[in-house]
């Protein structure tokens, strides 16, 4: 036990609230209600389930062994696509959906890039997005070069689960090491294998040995470990988990403190809160369930509260705009309305056309009167629904009321033994909180707009109420939110980009307050498009472009007749081919409730299908309840709350709050000619470890060769822009005077250091006053010739004169060169460094990662290699030599596409 003990040393839990919304649960030591949902493009393969199952419950006996008897998969739904055929061994889902699946099996996000890995934006110890992995691996065609599938599950479970990282590193495959040697960055250490490039062209292969880079010292970018295939050591799991001896998690005995790898020492309450099992778990169940038509009911307030800052007008605005563009055809859609009764508008009606959408707008609130019964309104929609189906699990409720209701407790039991899902927009400072608890209850929304209407946050409300199970190039995508209250000026003008991925069901929506405006709209070869549609009852506009729209720019200039006046433009638009994936942003917050002095992160993914968009200008927006708006520029950069440099994840701290209560999250993407690009690479230390080959018998048994995976290819992108709304949140105990200086600044996650003649270079992004936010008053830089006593002992470490040191601006590039002093302790084979920021009320950040700079040139893997004599002499500086290899060149010629090549070491 206690090597395990060990292991659970290694985890780290910060669990927040929502990093995603899975449905899976602990209970009796098993996983429950884990959802592997198949995507909609996979064509239908009956066997394809069965390789789904055997996979599972492989990684289930494996996962069991692994954690020393703690854990195994109790039950599992396959979610099946819609556009499989019917089958009797197939239910309807309750509240599992393909958006929020633990593990998706999907096409590979290029062709025949087919590694399995983990959509992990988070920080160490955060749970993860999903897993994703490819048909042709889970059918058991890759599993050369990734391992065998079930124990890879488990491998992906730990990132999924415990928001553990690798323990190999693509950027930094090798390491100087304290044996003076260049070792491959793995744990444990005891797994052996040789270092080698292999090259394969044509029907040819070279295997030689590796040369040393002369500026890093390290082994040249083409270099890599092969394994040998019989080994004794048991770890780890998230090195390789193909190798037959291993069966355990590294652990604090034997993990690798030397490897440059992402490991984090923490625990996870899975493991505080269960005890290994006296015998052995039973095999998983299997639930298999196929998606189906839409069931949803718009609950509607029409109470006298409604009457006041036009929110009876904006609701039919937005829930118009949900009616014509945004629910799918093919869903049931029904209407109820509410104020101290409630009222049935409209049964279930099946969307096939327009003119069922129509009939739907015919049922919209015309007054407001009367008192508020929330319960009423939901249990008037229960009825709408039972009429269609007695299986209420996953159907609908899209509730909007701005009201309190202090008898909703009435009805949270009745809400919790339906099924049913509840989205809750939230309209007004006074909407009931306690509606909250019934949207957590089965995964349901929940969206904030306050009464200022130029900020256009009824219709994003309704915009993000697409169906969480439509195919993603089915999905209504938002391209424009924007409003504007006009005083002085009577014009409002912008631009609207189409890119190539959108144009089906492009929509214009144009809504003022008071007169009907002038609307003028030019394509982008300057031609000026049909009239709009207008509702002066319901002051709207619209206009929906046939066919596909035109790609590029689109100019639209509105001229109010009155002032003041507000008006919004909002446009949505459709992927303009089924094959070709949209460019898409998804936000989020990492809670949803919060308390003062604690900050919280907003993120951002934007992304192409699975690849990552890098380099766009991504823009937050964090409306309070009562209006105040907070701009946030987030960041891709690996520094402050972004784990991950160059993923498609934007994030930032958000500090700044103003009062207690809701908070709404909007964001906007742009990408500008030849800034945004489409990156080939999987995100950074999530994709499952590349096996180039085994040593066998002192023999290389090289796999096909990896794709090319250069971090270099790019794909330069045309202009686009995107908006989404992120949901709301609410902050409690901010305190009604100026808010403390209570944050410090950021942990430094990205330092560098190089050795510059007798000089250490360090580089890394600079912190703020409060996170991300300003700028630190000073640096402290320390070293030491010991990595362990430098993370635990940081302030008695030599420190570094940093006089000159001036800090920048949070997200600044930051450089400072030294010479290091005499290094005290015997036998030091490396420098390692850290740095501590300082604000100006003198709170420090955390200690930094830790860099280290090797005082010796590493030797290299001579099996073959001719090395001359090396002499060295170390005075309390970098030494620097040179090193003259000569190698020999294997020329191999392969046999067959069905046998691996090998050659003798």
């Amino acid at each position: 036990m206690g090597l395990f003990r060990g292991f659970v040393s290694l985890l780290v839990l910060f669990l927040i609230e929502r990093s995603n919304m899975s449905l899976v649960r602990l209970n009796d030591n098993g996983y429950e209600d884990l959802v592997i949902a198949i995507d909609p493009g996979v064509p239908e393969d009956g066997q394809l389930i069965e390789q789904i199952k055997d996979m599972v419950t492989t990684a289930s006996t494996y996962l069991f062994e692994a954690t020393e008897k703690r854990f195994f998969f109790k039950n599992v739904s396959i979610l099946i696509p819609k556009n499989w055929k019917e089958n009797l061994n197939y239910k309807r889902p309750k509240h599992e959906s393909y958006e929020y699946a633990d593990v998706r099996i999907a096409a590979p996000a290029l062709p025949g890039r087919d590694e399995p890995y983990t959509r992990q934006f988070t920080d160490c110890g955060e749970k993860a997005e999903y897993i994703h992995f490819t048909p042709d691996y889970v059918r058991g065609k890759k599993q050369n070069e990734y391992g065998p599938s079930g124990r890879l599950f488990v491998h992906e479970w730990a990132h999924l689960r415990w928001g553990v990282f690798d323990e190999y590193n693509e950027d930094q495959p090798f390491y100087s090491a304290k044996s003076k040697k260049i070792e491959a960055t793995r744990c444990s250490t005891g797994i052996s294998g040789i270092n080698r490039v292999y090259k394969c062209q044509a029907d040819s292969c070279v295997i030689r040995s590796c040369r040393t880079n002369s500026t890093t010292k390290l082994y040249e970018k083409d270099c890599q470990f092969f394994p040998d295939k019989v080994q004794a050591e048991k770890a780890s799991i998230m090195f390789m988990q193909s190798i037959d001896s291993v069966f355990e998690f590294c652990n604090a005995e034997n993990h690798n403190h030397e490897a440059p790898s992402l490991q984090n020492i923490n625990s996870s309450e899975d493991f505080t809160n269960t005890t290994p099992m006296a015998a052995p778990p039973p095999p998983p169940v299997f639930s298999l369930l196929r998606i189906s038509e839409r069931i949803l009911c718009l609950v509607l307030d029409k109470s006298g509260s409604m009457s006041s800052f036009n929110r009876l007008n904006r609701m039919n605005q937005a829930a118009q705009y949900f009616l014509l563009q945004t629910v799918e055809n093919g869903s049931w859609v029904g209407m109820v309305h509410f104020d101290s009764v409630a009222t049935i508008k409209s049964e279930l009606i099946q969307i096939k056309s327009d003119s069922e959408r129509n009939k739907l707008l015919e049922s919209l609130p015309t007054q407001a009167y009367g008192g508020t019964s929330i319960c009423s309104g939901i249990e008037a929609a229960f009825q709408v629904i039972g009429k269609l189906t007695s299986q209420m699990d996953g159907s609908e409720i899209v509730l909007l009321t701005d009201g309190e209701d202090v008898t909703t407790g009435r009805c949270i039991d009745t809400v919790k033994q339906s099924g049913v899902i509840i989205h809750f927009i939230a309209l007004g400072p006074s909407a009931d909180e306690g509606v909250i608890q019934m949207s957590n209850i089965k995964g349901g929304k929940h969206v904030y707009a306050s009464d200022i209407a130029e900020n256009n946050g009824l219709i994003d409300a309704f915009a993000s109420l697409t169906s969480e199970n439509a195919d993603p190039t089915q999905k209504s995508l938002q391209l424009e939110s924007k409003g504007l209250t006009l005083n002085n000026d009577s014009w409002m003008n912008d631009t609207v980009i189409i890119d190539s991925t959108v144009g089906k069901d492009t929509f214009f929506l144009v809504t003022w307050e008071k007169q009907p405006p002038s609307i003028s709209l030019w394509n982008p070869s300057g031609t000026l498009t049909e009239a709009f549609t207008q509702d002066t009852l319901s002051k709207m506009a619209y206009l929906s472009i046939p066919g596909t729209a035109q790609v590029g720019t689109w100019t639209y200039s509105l001229q109010a007749k009155v002032n003041p006046e507000t008006l919004t433009m909002t446009v949505t638009s459709r992927a303009a081919n089924s094959s070709v994936p949209p460019i898409t942003v998804n936000a989020k917050m990492n809670k949803d409730t919060n308390s003062f002095p604690n900050p919280m992160i907003v993120y951002a993914q934007v992304l192409q299908g699975y690849l990552p968009i890098i380099g766009a200008n991504v823009t937050a927006f964090i409306e309070s309840k009562s209006g105040k708006t907070e701009v946030l520029e987030l960041l891709d950069n690996g520094a402050g709350a972004d784990s991950f440099k160059d993923d498609g994840v934007y994030s930032r701290y958000f500090t700044s709050y103003s009062e207690n209560g809701r908070y709404n999250l909007k964001v906007r993407a742009h990408g500008g000619t030849n800034s945004a690009r489409r990156s080939s690479r999987h995100p950074l230390n999530r994709a499952a470890a590349y096996i180039p080959g085994w040593v066998v018998d002192g023999v290389i048994e090289g796999n096909p060769p990896r794709p090319e995976n250069d971090e270099d290819t790019q794909t330069i992108l045309e202009n686009f822009s995107r908006t989404a709304s992120g949901g709301a949140f609410v902050v409690s105990q901010v305190p009604n005077t100026p808010l403390p200086d209570v944050f410090p600044p950021s942990q430094i996650t990205d330092l560098d250091a190089t050795s510059e003649s007798d000089q250490i270079k360090l580089t890394w992004t600079a912190p703020g006053d409060d996170f991300d936010v300003g700028k630190v008053q000073q640096y402290i830089i320390r070293t030491s010739g010991s990595l362990i006593d430098l993370r635990e002992n940081f302030d008695d470490a030599l420190q570094v004169n940093t006089t000159d040191l001036l800090p920048k601006e949070a997200n600044s590039k930051e450089t400072f060169v030294f010479k290091p002093g005499n290094v005290s302790e015997e036998n030091v084979t490396h420098i390692y460094i850290a740095i501590q920021s300082v604000d100006k009320s003198n709170l420090t950040s955390k200690v930094s990662n830790i860099a280290q700079v090797a005082l010796f040139i590493p030797q290299a893997d001579n099996s073959g290699v001719n090395i001359s004599t090396i002499v060295l002499s170390v005075v309390g500086s970098v030494a620097v030599v040179s090193i003259i290899l000569s190698t020999t060149i294997c020329i191999l010629t392969k046999r067959s596409s069905s046998r691996r090549p090998t050659t003798p070491l």
